[in-house]
């Protein structure tokens, strides 16, 4: 087996936390060391891999890596993939890319340019109910797909568990749920179904200083329409989700992140046999991701969202949000 791969992390909040745990038992990854301004990182670090070192710097951590995994705010996504890209290791970033669009454009045309080993955390790239979708398509059960609708809904913007983090993720200039949680829905639909287009938006702000609570969108990808709606206040749930494609053939659907289900002729849809809440899934998406990150960091082929694809995404994204009601 080759030598696992040094992961360093910078960012320790719930995601750098998420990823942490499961590296640390991963036949690929082993964790190189962590950095986070922030004092309570140290107390969740050493409940969650009390065995990697909290570095003085995020230099330190880039230093001591091979691949460095950037979970911090957007604000701070590019200077820390740019200071590990030159020093030569690899880049596993968390989207957005960039605040500023056009720096993430710079970033993404220069990186191909160099051949950088870089990829974004987008998870569907690594989900089972994903492989699910795609494999009921093969079969024939959509067939040529005629229309698809996203539909994205929050009782509270942050989410519960995400709270602590609502100085940035409750602001329009790095926040909002459609950044947030729409973009993986754009991601899939871009996987699935080709380059995305947008035809007609709007976003609504109901407080200055404060991230969007609803959006409505039309756009193709690859020619099939999309509707796409979004809101805060609309579900009692934390988070409900819906991706629908149809077809002359029947329709197929990802819901709630981790149930791929079918619709049956008589109108009801079933899940797959081996569906799991998305709290189950997630250890194997995530041991799937780290297969990619060791792929991508030994310069071989790999399955994860490349730059310009999260690009692509957030060029959308931004521009929805541009649409203010």
């Amino acid at each position: 087996m080759a030598e696992r791969i040094g992961l360093g992390i910078v960012g320790f909040g719930i995601m750098g936390e998420r990823l942490a745990r499961f590296a640390a038992g991963h036949e690929q990854v082993r964790l190189a060391g962590v950095w986070d301004p922030a004092p309570e990182a140290v107390a969740r670090l050493a409940a969650a891999a009390p065995e990697v070192p909290m570095l003085a710097s995020a230099e330190a951590v880039i230093a001591a890596c091979d691949c460095l995994y950037v979970a911090a705010p957007p604000l701070f996504h590019l200077p820390h993939a740019k200071a590990a890209l030159a020093a030569g290791k690899a880049v596993f970033l968390e989207k957005p890319l960039a605040v500023d669009l056009a720096e993430a454009r710079d970033f993404v045309a220069a990186a191909e340019a160099a051949g950088a080993r870089a990829a974004v955390n987008f998870p569907m790239a690594s989900s089972p109910a994903v492989a699910q979708l795609t494999a009921w398509r093969e079969q024939g059960a959509v067939g040529a797909p005629r229309e698809l609708a996203i539909t994205t809904a929050f009782a509270a913007w942050p989410r519960s568990w995400q709270r602590d983090a609502a100085a940035w993720l409750d602001a329009p200039q790095q926040g909002g749920f459609t950044r947030e949680v729409v973009s993986h829905f754009l991601f899939l639909t871009r996987r699935q179904l080709g380059p995305l287009a947008l035809e007609q938006a709007r976003a609504s702000y109901h407080a200055p200083g404060r991230s969007e609570r609803a959006i409505a969108a039309r756009l193709s990808a690859g020619g099939v329409p999309v509707a796409l709606s979004g809101g805060v206040g609309t579900t009692l749930a934390d988070d409900h989700n819906e991706w629908r494609l149809e077809g002359p053939s029947g329709a197929i659907r990802l819901r709630d992140w981790s149930f791929a289900e079918r619709r049956a002729a008589d109108g009801t849809w079933s899940a797959a046999p081996d569906a799991l809440p998305n709290e189950r899934m997630r250890p194997l998406v995530l041991k799937r991701q780290l297969d990619g990150v060791a792929a991508m960091t030994r310069g071989q082929a790999h399955h994860l969202a490349t730059l310009r694809e999260a690009l692509e995404v957030q060029e959308v994204v931004e521009a929805i949000l541009a649409q203010s009601a």
